[in-house]
Order: structure tokens, then sequence, then C-alpha cells
């Protein structure tokens, strides 16, 4: 299988799409200059300590204050608690955990009160973005990732990935990592450090137990909402941990994050270093990889099924309900049965690649159509556990109920991606007033005669809808010939999957918009 991923850079942020044989799988907004990601460490406050709920409200900065529960605080809390306040009051302030003493474990089912009160200095961790009204999910179990292994301060433990399952393997690594592991950091085992020299390990490591004193440094001057250690990006996040040997390309066309990505690429997987490129086409990297065409079609309410069936996807606040539906059978030779089985196997592949890309969390209810035979039942069972099974978000599903209902929950640590996939009118806004779009093509007419006879702009270029592009460029004498004719120069026309059919734009040699002087525009007759 090809894997291939594909990066198109704006002012307003990353857009990551990651393809497997050419198809869409997952898809990603990273936001420029966005804060309080999962992963992010941060130096934080209690506001409110709430008994009832065994839990309290942590301000770290963000305009909703984090939830903490009892669970989340981790076994070694009391280590954690005493070390910041050494740190904050500068007493043998230092990031070294070699020397420090581990306190006693706190009770695993006690009570939030005996170990926080109001306005206590805490460090957290972001484990759940905000979602809806509430704010973010904090734990002060801390944990950072590196490409083979996670660190864990405060605790000496060593724990090996279970589907790493050869025993000689599991010897192996954890005899190496304990021959490496600093004292007070537990370290775990990824399944990607499976069959990895102890050089690559140590390598790692030393990464991760740089990345924590650097941190922590900041902790003795810091302020409620500090942040102490941030996680790398989200693209970054996806190279460290899917980048393998079945990576083909990975595609950038900024040349500021192509650098920066060839530099991290070259750092965890100096091998695969020659498959990072930088692009550098005029035609958007989207609509030349066909993922502009992609998101518009797999991020509406309905999704075809390979073998003519389609599923319905609704959104509501408790839980995400799907339902599986036959539409027009290729193949009306089978019978009711084996043609319900056929759709609900290739509804089974769809759905695991739904959840994937619009990183759909929490309860999920699937209305497959009606299967007699319990034989039937298992295979979509297994069809379904099987597809999910490459999914990094942790999932658990249920066998189908009597109603023929299957169940799952899936982790949920950022809201869950929505795409528009109904364009509103550019002309009217959605007013349904749409007379004046008949005149686009003599609204493109007159603004290209002002660039080119008032504003004296060449070598011009003119996004537009296929639609629109397919009038002005074919046919013998097109309109573009036209354009020639009349102006002695050769217009450019690119098609633009992502513009409204009445929307357009020109743009120069050097890619920059060129604006019309609207005062010279006259107003269509």
């Amino acid at each position: 299988m090809d894997n291939e991923l594909v990066i198109s850079t704006s002012e307003k942020g990353s857009r990551i799409a990651l393809l497997e044989d050419r198809k869409l799988t997952e898809f990603y907004f990273d936001e420029s200059g966005s804060n309080f990601v999962v992963g992010d460490t941060y130096f934080g406050v209690v506001k409110k300590v709430v008994p009832s709920l065994n839990a309290a409200f942590i301000d770290i900065g963000y305009d909703k204050n984090a939830f903490l529960h009892y669970r989340d605080l981790g076994l070694q809390f009391n280590s954690l608690k005493t070390f910041v306040r050494t740190a904050q009051t500068r007493k043998n302030a230092t990031p070294k955990l070699t020397d420090f003493n581990l306190e006693k474990d706190i009770y695993k089912f006690g009570k939030i009160s005996d170990v926080l009160s109001k306005n206590q200095n805490v460090l957290v961790q972001i484990v759940k973005e905000s979602i809806s009204t509430k704010g973010p999910r904090i734990s002060c179990d801390l944990s950072f990732p590196g490409r083979y292994l996670v660190l864990v301060p405060f605790s000496n433990v060593i724990n090996i990935s279970k589907r790493v399952t050869n025993n000689a393997e599991r010897q192996r690594l954890g005899r190496l990592v304990k021959s490496i592991k600093p004292n007070n950091f537990g370290v775990i085992v990824r399944t990607v450090a499976e069959g990895k020299e102890v050089a690559e390990l140590v390598k790692d490591l030393d990464g991760l137990v740089k990345k924590w004193k650097e941190g922590i440094v900041t902790l003795t001057n810091a302020v409620t909402g500090t942040k102490i250690i941030g996680e790398i990006g989200r693209t970054s996040t996806i190279l460290r941990d899917l980048l393998n040997e079945s990576f083909d390309s990975i595609t950038i066309d900024s040349k500021e994050l192509y650098d920066e990505i060839k530099l991290y690429v070259r750092t965890i997987a100096p091998e695969k270093e020659k498959i990072v490129k930088l692009y550098n086409s005029k035609l958007k990297i989207f609509e030349t990889f066909g993922i502009e065409k992609q998101l518009k079609s797999l991020f509406g309410k309905t999704v075809n099924v390979k073998g003519g069936g389609y599923i319905v996807i609704e959104h509501t606040e408790a839980l995400h309900v799907i339902d599986v539906n036959s539409g027009i059978s290729s193949d009306t030779s089978l019978d009711q049965e084996t043609r319900a089985l056929n759709v609900n196997l290739s509804a089974a592949a769809e759905i695991a690649r739904q959840l994937r890309l619009r990183d759909m969390g929490g309860i999920i209810v699937i209305d497959f159509i009606d299967l007699k035979i319990l034989e039937n039942k298992k295979k979509l069972f297994e069809k379904m556990r099987e597809e999910m099974k490459d999914d990094r978000a942790k999932h658990f599903i249920l066998p189908p109920s009597k109603f023929g209902l299957i169940q799952i929950t899936r982790q949920r640590v950022r809201p869950e991606l929505n795409i528009a996939t109904k364009e509103t009118c550019p002309t009217c806004n959605g007013s349904g007033t749409i007379a004046a779009s008949i005149l686009v093509s003599d609204q493109i007419n007159q603004h290209l005669d002002i660039i080119i006879s008032r504003q004296n702009e060449k070598n011009i270029t003119i996004t537009m809808h296929p639609y629109i592009a397919a009038y002005f460029s074919k046919g013998f004498i097109s309109k573009q010939v036209v354009w020639y004719l009349k102006y002695f120069r050769w217009i450019k026309i690119m098609q633009d999957t992502s513009l409204g059919i009445t929307e357009f734009g020109f743009w120069n040699k050097q890619g920059e918009e060129i604006e019309v002087n609207q005062s010279t525009v006259a107003e269509p007759a």
C-alpha cells in the first residue's frame, strides 16, 4: 500500500492529507498559532475543587477552566507536587530527577479534596481539547512520546507495547531500555521500536530527556498559563507515529515548512529524507492530487459506498448515528441476504475510513442492513474489526445487537472535523437571488480588459470553476483564442474546484493576486 502525505499551507494554517493508494484516509487542519492542543504541558492553578465530581477545575490560561478528575492525577502525583513546589520556591530547582526522592503513591480510590486545594499550583498535560461548551480535559500523569519510546517522569516502570508479541524481542527491548534509562524516569516502548538497535533507542531517549530538562527550566519563573513543554506540530506528530517503509512521498507547497519537515525527517529517519519533496507548481497542490474533489464528496451527510449502497451520517451532542442503505445493487442476480451482506461489508470499510477521516469520537451507533443468518453477522463483525485495526485512536467494537446495531466507542481527543460541502452562492450570499451570476463571463471579460488595458499587467492567469473554465477554453475558436487575437498575449486558465461557480481570480507571474481597480468597473447592464 502506497502512503503519501500532502501538506497545503496558508496564512490560517496547514491542511494535512494522508493518502493510501491515492484515497484520502486522514485529514487534519493545523491552525497557525493554535494553543492548548493535546500533549501540551501547562503550569496551572486550582480554581475550584468539586468533591461531588471527585474533580477540580484548573486555570491554565484558556478561556474555560480545564477539568481534572482524581483518576487523572496519576499515582505519582505526590512526587510531582513536591517537585513543582521545590522548583517554585527556587530551592534546589533542578530538572534532574536522578537524585530526586520519589514519594509514596496516592491512594487509587482517594478523594480529590485530600490532595488538591484552591489556589494550589499544578503541572498538567492536555489529554483532550476543548469540545463544544467544555474546557480541555487534563492530566497530571505526564508522558512525552518519541518515535520509539515514551518518557514517563516520576516512575521507574518499563512497559512494552502489547503489539510486540515475540517474547524474545520483548525481553531484548526490556533489557536494552533498563540499561539506558535514567533513574526516576519510566519508559514505554512503542511498537515501532521492534527490531531497532540500542543506538536508535538511546538517541530517541536522550531527545526526550533533553525536552524535559529544557521545559522544566522555565518552571522556576512560571505563572498561570505558562506553557512548560509543548507538543510538536500536527505534521511532525503524524510523521513520528506513521513514518515507515511504506511511505513513498511527503509533498509540501511551502519552502519554510519543507525545510522544517526535511530536517525533522533527517533526525528521526535519515533514510527517508529523499521522499520529502517541495511542490512548486502554480496549480494548487490539493487540486493536483485530487484531494479537493475527495473532500467535497466525503464530508457530506450522505456518502456513496462501493457496490451501489450509501451511508447517512448524523451527529448529535451525545453520539454519532450511521445508517447503511442498499441503494441500487450492481448485481440483481443475488438473493436479498447476499446483497445485504455485500453492501454491509463495503459499508464497513467506508465507515472505518470515515471515522479516521472526520476524527469522529465518543459513541458511534451503526444501523446495518438486517441480516438473518448468524454466520453473516459474524462476517460483518470481523470485517468491521479488520478495517479498524490500523486506527491509531483507541476504540472498542461490540458485536451486532439483536436489533442489528453495531456500537463502537472511539477515543475523542479533539473536536470532530467538519468541512462544508454545500457552497453558499458568492453572488447572493445565500439569499436566493442570483440573477447576476449569468453575467459571470461578462464580468471576467470586463475585468480582464481593465487589467490589460489600464493596469498594464502581463503573464496573467485566471482561476475559475471548471464549468466556467470549459466555457472559455473549449471549442475550435475558444474565448481564449479570441483573447489572444485581441490582446496579442496568451491568457492562462486554471481550474479550481474549491471556487464557487461565479467566483474567479486574476494572478500575475509571481503568483500574487491582481486587484482590479473597482472604480473603473461598470455595473452590468
